[in-house]
């Protein structure tokens, strides 16, 4: 009975992480700049339309994969049959998704440089990170340190940034992202308004490159949730 009882609790968390991850996805999208699509023409508006409708049924399909999750617990639970393996996998892929070990898969690379008269701030990191993630970017790092949910990145004087409280991290900044390509190249490269032209009008130094083999390491301090 006390077994029991443990894993019903161990399967309750997880079902409340599952579904804060569902809402935070939510939660990322409704934030559109309205003022940036007011400014599109006619065609790039109907491709962003239809860029996010397929991004709101992907999340739809997220949630209905998250509900089969629960209903399979509870299956096990009640079969008592492989319930051990179920939650030890599902475990390992939040870990992944927290930041909490190595994940490998496709992505994208971009690289910030500094030139000789612009600095990278911490604010332009900032505003990638933002970037990626409404781009569906499931794991970041910068410079191979892990970006999680508690982040945080500032500048020290005019040439060094902190993330993490770690050491200052120096130009050139490689960040990578790990998630659909084609949604992550997209999102950073919209004509005129999009991240990498908005960077490259102001002289910073700005690439982009798909990559099919990403490791982002696992983040070393601890995480508050």
């Amino acid at each position: 009975m006390k077994g029991r009882t443990t894993m019903t609790i161990v399967i309750g968390l997880i079902c409340v992480i599952l579904t804060a991850v569902i809402f935070l996805q939510f939660k990322t999208i409704s934030k559109i700049d309205v003022t940036a699509l007011e400014n599109m023409r006619e065609a790039d508006l109907r491709n962003e339309i239809t860029n996010w409708k397929t991004k709101y049924e992907e999340i739809e399909q997220e949630l209905e994969n998250t509900n089969l999750k629960i209903s399979e617990y509870e299956e096990k639970i009640n079969s008592n049959r492989t319930a051990s393996e179920l939650l030890t996998n599902e475990v390992s892929r939040l870990k992944g998704i927290s930041g909490l070990r190595d994940v490998t898969g496709s992505g994208v690379v971009v690289t910030l440089s500094d030139s000789e008269y612009v600095s990278i701030t911490a604010e332009d990191l900032i505003k990638l990170i933002n970037e990626l993630k409404l781009a569906g970017a499931e794991a970041i790092s910068i410079n191979d340190e892990r970006v999680v949910h508690n982040s945080y990145i500032v500048n020290i004087g005019d040439k060094f940034i902190r993330m993490n409280g770690k050491q200052g991290l120096v130009s050139p900044y490689v960040v990578k992202a790990i998630g659909n390509p084609t949604y992550l190249e997209s999102g950073l490269s919209k004509k005129n308004y999009g991240y990498i032209d908005v960077q490259k009008s102001e002289g910073k130094t700005v690439t982009l490159t798909r990559e099919d083999n990403i490791t982002i390491k696992k983040y070393e301090g601890n995480i508050n949730f």
